[in-house]
This record gives structure tokens, sequence and C-alpha cells, in this order.
């Protein structure tokens, strides 16, 4: 990579990313940080928000929880709630999971207002899963 490449991607990010990128991972952001409470807002930037909290058993330092990231071709919302209670996609609409990525990772490339909603939904139950885990206390 020439001399000042990395830099000028990193500054003009949003400028090289597709125009409705933005709106989509602001709505995203927006439902994590309706639903924060105790958790710990550890990156807001641009193109990532990320959420950590509880103690690691293993590791015993505080772990992601979800994340909204923008990637090259979609803006991906990623939620251990799900990775960790797959139970919770039990009545998930066949629209949310066709946007699954493995097993806790949204991938959206437009804000669909009632996927965006049923997302909330899943995400609210995620959290009051997680919230009643021992390593969250």
């Amino acid at each position: 990579m020439p001399d000042g490449t990395l830099e000028f991607l990193q500054q003009n990010f949003q400028n090289l990313m597709p125009a409705n990128f933005q709106e989509v991972f602001n709505a995203l952001r927006e439902i994590l940080k309706r639903h924060t409470g105790k958790l710990t807002v550890t990156e807001d930037s641009a193109n990532c928000f990320r959420l950590e909290g509880g103690t690691h058993p293993k590791h015993k330092k505080p772990f992601p929880i979800a994340w909204v990231a923008v990637e090259k071709s979609y803006v991906s919302f990623h939620h251990m709630g799900v990775y960790a209670r797959p139970d919770l996609l039990k009545g998930v609409s066949n629209e949310l999971k066709a946007r699954m990525q493995g097993k806790s990772c949204f991938n959206f490339t437009s804000a669909d207002p009632a996927l965006l909603a049923e997302l909330e939904d899943l995400t609210v139950r995620g959290f009051d899963a997680f919230r009643n885990a021992p390593f969250m206390k």
C-alpha cells in the first residue's frame, strides 16, 4: 500500500461508502443507543458503535455484547445475545433471518422500518437474557 493510503481511507471513509449506508448505520446505532442501559459504549465513530459489559468468564474482562459496523458491501449488526441464546430467534420473520450471516450477525443495505422494528424487539429480548446471566452481575 503506498504511503498515506491508509490515512486517506480513514479520513475519507464516509465519502467512500454507498450514500445510504450512513442512514442504515445511524438507524442501527440508534437501536443500540436506546437500549444501552448499564452497558458501556466502547466505540462510537463514523463506522462503528460498540457496547460492552459483564465479565468474560475466562478472560475476566468486559466483552462485546452488540455492535454495528459499516463494511464494504453492507452495514452489519452483531448481537451476542442471539449467539448465546439461539432460541431467541424462534418466531423471527424469514425476511430478518435472510439477513443473517453466521449465528449473530445481520447485514443491511437499506433501512427497512419493519425489519428494524423486529430487530429492535430481538435486541431487547437479547439484552434481557444477558442482563439475567451470572457473568453480567
